[in-house]
């Protein structure tokens, strides 16, 4: 079983006392609940790419017989926190955990996908799988034509000890950034239909890959 986290909400940016509200974020820190995300230069918001790729990548994975559990099933509500989203792959014992993205760099010429992973690892599921769930993705995307980001990170992978979601996973946990959406040629792809499929084929041969390897 697979849990896919579509970041963001599209109800976050209406309701900044709720998402602002301090939530633990791991390694003895706190962050806010949630945040609105990024968006395309022409107005694409993030929260509506993630869901719509999520939705994509859930569907291809149903149809392999894979059991895919959202952490939200629509794009016009709040949240859920960050806790809450990492607690919903930890109550489903998930095999594997993907959070999906889209950065929002202004660095100029930033470019390129990457995959985060929690690191120093705080137990046993975020050290080897984790890592092998990242550098499995990395793979998939690379094949699948996507450059690595430019701008951060070392050969597509990014090692964090700042993102809740993976530092309160206890499964296999990675975050997806698929592209910048402040690049215009990536945000052109991401505000497509097509494109957004691109990417959800992308991720779902990673998973289909890892969970052919893992143990778990």
């Amino acid at each position: 079983m697979v849990v896919l986290d579509a970041g963001h909400n599209g109800g976050n940016a209406s309701h900044p006392e709720a998402v602002n509200r301090q939530v633990p974020a791991g390694r003895g820190r706190m962050k806010a609940c949630n945040t609105t995300g990024t968006a395309t230069a022409g107005g694409y918001p993030e929260h509506a790419f993630n869901f719509d790729v999520s939705r994509r990548v859930g569907d291809i994975l149903t149809a392999a017989g894979v059991r895919v559990v959202p952490t939200r099933d629509a794009d016009v509500g709040i949240g859920p926190c960050v806790d809450e989203r990492a607690a919903i792959g930890n109550e489903a014992n998930a095999a594997a955990v993907v959070s999906i993205h889209a950065d929002g760099s202004t660095a100029a010429g930033a470019r390129g996908f990457h995959i985060a992973y929690a690191a120093p690892p705080l137990n046993e599921a975020q050290g080897e799988p984790a890592n092998r769930l990242a550098r499995t993705l990395r793979d998939t995307f690379e094949a699948a034509g996507f450059p690595t980001a430019n701008y951060l990170g070392e050969q597509g992978l990014s090692a964090r000890d700042d993102l809740a979601g993976l530092n309160l996973s206890e499964r296999p946990a990675v975050l997806v950034e698929c592209g910048n959406m402040r690049d215009a040629g990536e945000a052109a792809a991401m505000s497509t239909p097509a494109g957004r499929q691109r990417y959800a084929e992308a991720i779902a041969a990673g998973i289909t890959a890892y969970l052919g390897t893992s143990p778990s």
